[in-house]
């Protein structure tokens, strides 16, 4: 079965993300679990949590469907130690957050070497960050979402994956989320089933689909290749409708929240209609 939905808004407290994802017609969503823009945030009151709780069972959205995001700010692979531990410290903060909520994961971005390290140094520190985080908490999947590759972002290759995924010492607390802009434009072609395949191999030998455990369904600006992370509506950009269908009509992609962090909200509701009749046809 697939799962659809969207990065709702938390505004008014993160017990009001089910009632928005319902809102669109979506049986998956993803979130923050506070202001991306800050480093820290009060912890959840017992309220909160159980009014979380309480909407995610009334919308009839499993906990295993939502895909909450971390703050943009971490980057657990500085090369800058101060901002490593600030990042770390928050980043295990977000882990205890989904937890509390009863959610298995934690999407995030890998992190950044800002020029001043190599990939793999950089790499390595994020590895090695992750097992930190990891020994501090319980349950929760950290799951790793590639990039377009822009600045100096790593987890741009599929081998980025693979790499970090093998320096974690607790397998089951690993996974992957696959952006189909950020793959597109990271060099990865999609866009005929030629290609789709080809793609999709690659990650499967290299990465493994036991790993994927969400994707972001997004059209994308720029074109192939271009390291540029820009995402677009749905058939209003290069990948075009035909790698959606794909996506809809594979049982790869079952039992995973998918995810629409295309650029216009007031789409999603229709959006998420067209993914669903692209079921079967």
């Amino acid at each position: 079965m697939k799962y659809i939905g969207a990065h709702v808004s938390i505004s008014g407290g993160v017990f009001n993300a089910p009632l928005n994802a319902k809102a669109i017609g979506a049986n998956a969503f993803a979130m923050f679990t506070k202001n991306q823009r800050q480093w820290t945030s009060k912890p959840f009151d017992k309220e909160t949590i159980d009014l979380f709780k309480k909407n995610l069972e009334l919308v009839d959205i499993k906990p295993q469907m939502v895909l909450p995001h971390d703050s943009y700010l971490i980057n657990i692979g500085s090369p800058e130690v101060e901002k490593r531990e600030k990042s770390l410290e928050a980043f295990i903060d977000e882990i205890q957050r989904c937890y509390e909520l009863g959610l298995d994961k934690l999407n995030f971005h890998p992190g950044s070497h800002l020029k001043m390290i190599s990939e793999y140094e950089c790499l390595d520190l994020i590895a090695t960050n992750m097992n930190i985080a990891i020994s501090k908490t319980k349950d929760v999947i950290l799951v790793i979402e590639n990039t377009a590759g822009q600045g100096s972002n790593l987890g741009y290759k599929f081998e980025h994956l693979a790499y970090l995924i093998d320096k974690i010492e607790d397998k089951s607390r690993v996974g992957v989320c696959l952006d189909t802009c950020h793959t597109f434009t990271a060099g990865y072609d999609l866009r005929t089933k030629e290609a789709f395949e080809k793609t999709f191999l690659e990650f499967d030998k290299i990465v493994g689909f036991k790993y994927l455990k969400g994707m972001h369904i997004n059209d994308s600006k720029p074109d192939l290749g271009s390291k540029v992370d820009r995402h677009e509506s749905l058939g209003l950009g290069k990948l075009g409708l035909e790698l959606f269908r794909m996506i809809m009509n594979n049982s790869r992609f079952d039992d995973i929240p998918l995810i629409l962090e295309t650029i216009d909200e007031s789409k999603w509701a229709d959006e998420i209609k067209l993914l669903k009749s692209f079921e079967k046809n």
